[in-house]
C-alpha cells in the first residue's frame, strides 16, 4: 500500500511540475517581446499653440496579440495632449516612424515626453522628453 501512494505522490509531483514549467513557458514567451521603446521624437511648431511630431518607436512586434500600439505626447502633469493610434503591427519594419500632427501644447509648457504603449506590456519602456519650440 506505501508503494501505491508513493508512486501517487511522486506521480502528482511530476504532473503540477510540467504544469508549472508549461504555464511559465507561456508566460515567457508573452513577455519575449518586451516594452516599446521611444528612439527619437522630432517637434516642429506649425501654429500658435500647435506643434507636428514624428516619433520613432522600436518594439520587436510579434503580431495582432502583442505590439506597439499607440504612442502619447504627455505633459509634465501627465496630461495626455496627443495621441497616435498605431492600428496594425510592424513586425518587418523596426524601428518604425510615424507622425501625428495639430497637437494643441499651451504656452506656459516647455517640455513635453513622448511614450509608448504595447498591447501586453502597456507603458514602460523608453521614454524621450524634448524642449518645446517657442
Amino acid at each position: 500500500m506505501w508503494c501505491i501512494n508513493n508512486f501517487k505522490i511522486r506521480s502528482s509531483i511530476i504532473k503540477l511540475s510540467n504544469v508549472i514549467f508549461t504555464s511559465l513557458l507561456i508566460l515567457t514567451t508573452a513577455v519575449w517581446a518586451g516594452e516599446a521603446d521611444v528612439v527619437e521624437v522630432d517637434i516642429k511648431k506649425t501654429g500658435g499653440d500647435t506643434y507636428f511630431f514624428k516619433v520613432t518607436v522600436k518594439h520587436a512586434d510579434e503580431g495582432r496579440d502583442h505590439y506597439a500600439n499607440k504612442w502619447d505626447v504627455v505633459a509634465p502633469d501627465d496630461t495626455v495632449l496627443g495621441t497616435r493610434t498605431l492600428y496594425h503591427p510592424h513586425v518587418d519594419e523596426q524601428p518604425f516612424t510615424r507622425s501625428l500632427s495639430d497637437v494643441k501644447i499651451p504656452a506656459s509648457i516647455t517640455e513635453v515626453t513622448v511614450r509608448a504603449h504595447d498591447s501586453v506590456h502597456e507603458y514602460g519602456g523608453k521614454t524621450v522628453t524634448v524642449a518645446v519650440p517657442k
